[in-house]
Formats: structure tokens, C-alpha cells, sequence
């Protein structure tokens, strides 16, 4: 999906919250990279990848090259690797608002090192004002014998949407399972309000098949944010709309020898439950799934929640954001680390209203207790801050959308690339 930065009402925190949630002493905040919007791009958005020799690759909505359609510049993909004097930032690829696509959602790293992702336009089709349906397309690493970070890496188009049956304008991190087929989804479809689709490789090209045309209404609309494999092999995801009560809900796509069924696992009624999920959902190791909601409880400042299995699924409110007539709460990925603390990121919330980065450290008895481990200020720091990825050493990165300078986002600056240090 592509962001869009909306005006809203921001959630003020009472003085009591805001002494509890200041960063720790302990915690140190670095800014490895801050984007001009030129070639190393603008706006980044979604999770960073990290392999295993520490390095970071990413995406920017805007930026790089600017295509026919891209006033902004198109996007790019970038990696960042650590040096023992500090980051070397390079930007991977610049797209072309042609046939290879812009604004990229999300990606995800193959065993060879290959990089997939997928762009909300260019390509073919004629969604979003003819700029294209958006594609899939794979980076390849250029040969180990070029050791430069000059050294070019080669894009390859797997696939363009065409908006119509297929879906359009793909959202989300795409996975792989075993056999390296590809998932995602995408808006359009056959009822036009979405698709959950496969990728096969085969021969050197690939085939999309639709798993799922998701139907709107007291079905879902928006599955925007990609899906992830359980432990039984079905697909779990979240839709921003639909469901019983049209704000939003949790859905299951369970595989069968005459293909894919569709269930919804819990739905939201923005009220007790919130409303408007964003981000991928967390598996942990028992089956329960983890994610946030932008909006919270009766309107308030967005929640983090849990679904546990069981002959139905139990719904849990971990932590409510507070503040009134606010949004834009907890709407990214989680992450978990060995000890079962929770990580995420707030986009308009914190101490000064530019979004956080929080730790929900279980205290017994089904209690978390919230931490705050930086508030971003809209300056050199970044704004909006999107999901994280750590390192084996409890070491948290992450990217902010916007803030650090003037340009990009409503002047507003094109981001950071950021590392918290406990």
C-alpha cells in the first residue's frame, strides 16, 4: 500500500505517562543515514532486512530516479554495511516508474542473496491515474568477484499486475515457503477490494495464481499488509476494513487439495478491540498471533493485542496507547525477542507527538508494562518511525518516514535509518 502522510489529531499524553515512558539512560539512539530525497532516495518506509553479516537493505517510497510519474523520484533500494568507521550507505537500484515499477512496499532476501520485492505502481494496467498496477521483481547481487559497492545489482520484473483479476498494487513483505514459491497481497481482484496471490518460478519465469479474491462487505477490504505462514501451513493476515462490524479483521487462509479457504479469525469493532489493523502479524512459538492497531479502544490512541488458539480464538488487549481523540498508535510489525519482550513503533504518538519506539515487557499474571526507548522529535532524529529488526545482540534498527531536514514529506525531511543500543 502505498503512504500517504494524512493530517489527524494527535494523542496528547498526560505528564504522569510521559515521565514513565522517556528513554532509558541506557539506551543509546545513532542515526546511521539520513536521506536527501536525491539518489540515495527519500521516505523510507516498511522493515529493514539484516543478513548475516550485519547488513541492512531497505526501500524508499520516493527518491532516486525520477520516472514520468514520479514528481518525487521513484524509489530505490539501498543496504547499508558496518565498517569499523561507522556505515557505508549505498543505494542498490533506482526505479523507472516504467515497466519496473515504483514506490516500493516491501522485500524480502532469498538464500542466494537475491532480494524480492514488490512496487504499489508502474508497470502495466492502469490503476491509481494510468501510473501502472505495480509489479514483483527480484534484485540479484552482482558476483562475488566484485568486491566494490559500486558494483551494480541486476532487476529483473517477475511479474506486472494488471488490476483486473490479479490484483494491483501489491502491499506488504512478500515470503517464501519451501519450495520457493512467492506470497503476497495486493488490492483490485475479481470484486475489486483485494487478493492473497502465489508466485511459481518455473523455467526461468514465474506465474501468478490467486489464492483468495477477498469480497468486501462483512468479508474484508484492505489486506494491505502481506501474510505470514503458521504452524499448520495456513496464511494469517489482517485487512484495514470489513469484517462484522467493517473495522477490520484478522483472516486465515487455509490450503486444501481444491485450494483455499477462507476464515476470519477475529474481528475488530472499534471499540473493545480497536479498529484499522496495520502492519504483519507476529507468530510466536505456541500458535498465538500478535499485532497493533492504529486505533484503539472507543476512538483512543491505538492497542497491541494477541489471539490465542484454542476451539476459538481468545482476543487480548496488551497495552492501550493512551490519549483522546487521537490515531496513529501501534500500526507496524512486532518483533519478539528470546525473553518474550514485545517491540514495536508508534507513528504520531510519544512525547512530542512524532512517534516512538516502545518495549512491552510481560510482568505476570497476562500484565505488560510499557517502556519507551526513544521519542522521536521530528528533527535530526526522524518522524514516524516504522517495524524494527534486532540483531543477536538486542541491538533494535529500524527507518523513520520522515523528519531530519526539509523536503521530502510536507517539508518536513526524507528520513533516517536509525540503531537503538541497549
Amino acid at each position: 500500500m502505498v503512504r500517504v502522510r494524512f493530517s489527524a489529531a494527535v494523542c496528547l499524553f498526560v505528564a504522569v505517562f510521559v515521565v514513565f515512558s522517556q528513554s532509558s539512560p541506557a539506551q543509546t539512539f545513532t542515526v546511521l543515514h539520513t536521506f536527501t530525497g536525491e539518489n540515495d532516495g527519500g521516505a523510507p518506509g516498511g522493515a529493514l532486512l539484516r543478513d548475516e553479516a550485519g547488513n541492512l537493505y531497505g526501500e524508499t517510497l520516493w527518491g532516486g530516479d525520477f520516472g514520468p510519474d514520479c514528481s518525487l523520484g521513484c524509489g530505490t533500494v539501498f543496504k547499508l554495511s558496518p565498517h569499523t568507521t561507522g556505515w557505508v550507505f549505498s543505494t542498490l537500484y533506482k526505479f523507472q516508474a516504467g515497466s519496473d515499477g515504483a514506490a516500493p512496499q516491501g522485500i524480502a532476501r532469498a538464500q542466494n542473496g537475491a532480494l524480492f520485492g514488490v512496487t504499489a505502481i508502474g508497470g502495466t494496467g492502469s490503476c491509481d491515474n494510468n501510473q501502472g498496477c505495480g509489479t514483483v521483481y527480484e534484485l540479484m547481487p552482482p558476483p562475488s568477484i566484485c568486491r566494490s559497492t559500486l558494483c551494480p545489482w541486476t532487476e529483473t520484473v517477475l511479474y506486472r499486475f494488471t488490476g483486473s483479476y490479479d490484483g494491483g498494487q501489491p502491499g506488504g513483505n512478500p515470503i517464501f515457503d519451501s519450495s520457493g514459491n512467492l506470497y503476497d497481497t495486493a488490492g483490485g481482484g475479481g470484486y475489486g477490494y483485494g487478493v492473497a496471490f502465489e508466485l511459481t518460478p518455473s523455467n526461468g519465469s514465474w506465474t501468478e495464481s490467486v489464492l483468495h479474491a477477498f469480497a468486501g462487505g462483512h468479508d474484508v477490504t484492505g489486506p494491505n499488509s502481506g501474510v505470514i505462514f503458521d504452524h499448520d501451513g495456513n496464511l494469517d493476515g489482517v485487512a484495514t476494513e470489513g469484517g462484522a462490524h467493517y473495522w477490520g479483521a484478522v483472516f486465515q487462509l487455509t490450503p486444501s487439495q481444491s485450494g483455499w479457504s477462507e476464515s476470519l479469525i477475529y474481528q475488530f469493532d472499534n471499540y473493545f478491540s480497536g479498529a484499522n489493523p496495520g502492519g504483519a502479524l507476529l507468530l510466536d512459538n505456541y500458535g498465538n498471533l500478535f499485532g497493533g492497531n492504529p486505533y484503539g479502544a472507543n476512538g483512543d490512541c491505538g492497542l497491541v493485542y494477541e489471539l490465542t488458539p484454542g476451539m476459538y480464538w481468545s482476543f487480548y488487549v496488551l497495552y492501550e496507547f493512551p490519549g483522546p481523540e487521537g490515531d496513529w498508535g501501534s500500526n507496524s510489525a512486532l518483533i519478539m525477542d528470546a525473553q518474550g519482550n514485545l517491540y514495536g513503533t508508534t507513528s504520531r504518538t510519544g512525547a512530542y507527538n512524532e512517534g516512538a519506539v516502545f518495549k512491552l515487557t510481560p510482568t505476570g499474571g497476562g500484565g505488560w508494562s510499557y517502556s519507551s526507548l526513544h521519542d522521536f522529535t521530528g528533527g535530526s532524529d526522524g518522524s514516524e518511525p516504522s517495524s524494527l529488526v534486532m540483531d543477536a545482540n538486542g541491538n533494535l534498527f529500524g527507518v523513520a518516514f520522515a523528519g531530519a531536514g526539509s523536503g521530502c514529506v510536507d517539508g518536513e525531511g526524507c528520513g533516517v535509518v536509525f540503531e537503538i543500543t541497549p
